[in-house]
């Protein structure tokens, strides 16, 4: 039974075994028996995960360069994490949304209206785990400038500031470069091609789309953007920094290594 999941695919053309397509191609066994076995062994053909390998020729160099500032940052530097979750639709269900019944999940409508997008710019501080968010019709440059221009009003004129982003060309323009050319005590970090995981910031997106955009009800842009900043202030009340985990610091980090952020 577990060779035939593991090295067989379904002669009808499936892409992956299901319980009761096995025990009927088996035809001696049940599905319930099928399902107890592949329990017993870890065995989950109807799972999938996927993932992005890096195409970047110097992924260990920076990779390792931005874990470096997560696990031992410079001492008395700042480090923020800043990306932008972009295309935010202000979206209104059509029908009224229906709140939790006993021994039923909450019910929406999936038919839903957009009347815009908004872009939403996210720069985090590692080690209080405070975010600084600013929404806005677009992501440009010139508002990429001004999120560098806040994170250092934020901070003491002495103290060094490194901030890690990812490659979209909007962080690498000429006027980006005067940024930096004025502020010498500001330092970019770039995370490899196709290596979102890598940036801190993302773990917070994935929380404000869980708890705020997936299921949320938006009459206007105006109205989107007061619950995204509301969002923000109550969770600044009491912040936590995430903690960063490589499975096997004994390894080489390589595109495909295990982390995990707490």
């Amino acid at each position: 039974m577990l060779n035939r999941t593991l090295k067989h695919l379904p002669r009808d053309g499936s892409t992956h075994w299901s319980s009761r397509k096995l025990a009927n191609e088996l035809g001696d066994v049940s599905f319930s028996a099928v399902q107890r076995i592949w329990r017993k062994h870890g065995v989950r053909p109807h799972r999938l995960d996927t993932h992005m390998v890096s195409n970047d020729p110097d992924f260990e160099t920076k990779a390792a360069d931005v874990i470096g500032l997560y696990l031992d940052p410079p001492a008395h530097a700042a480090v923020f994490c800043v990306d932008e979750k972009t295309a935010i639709q202000a979206l209104d269900r059509k029908d009224p949304c229906r709140h939790c019944r006993r021994g039923a999940p909450k019910a929406m409508a999936s038919n839903t209206s957009a009347t815009a997008r908004s872009a939403c710019s996210r720069p985090l501080n590692t080690s209080t785990g405070q975010v600084l968010g600013k929404t806005a019709a677009r992501h440009t440059s010139e508002q990429f400038v001004g999120f560098l221009e806040e994170i250092v009003a934020t901070q003491s004129p002495r103290r060094e500031i490194h901030v890690i982003c990812d490659n979209v060309s909007s962080h690498k323009t000429d006027l980006v470069q005067a940024f930096l050319a004025k502020h010498r005590r500001v330092h970019m970090h770039y995370t490899p091609t196709y290596s979102s995981w890598l940036n801190q910031v993302e773990n917070w997106f994935a929380r404000i789309q869980r708890d705020v955009i997936t299921r949320g009800i938006f009459s206007s842009i105006k109205d989107l953007d007061k619950k995204l900043m509301r969002y923000i202030r109550q969770y600044n009340k009491n912040p936590k920094p995430l903690k960063w985990k490589f499975a096997d610091p004994t390894r080489r980090i390589t595109a495909d290594s295990s982390v995990s952020v707490d």
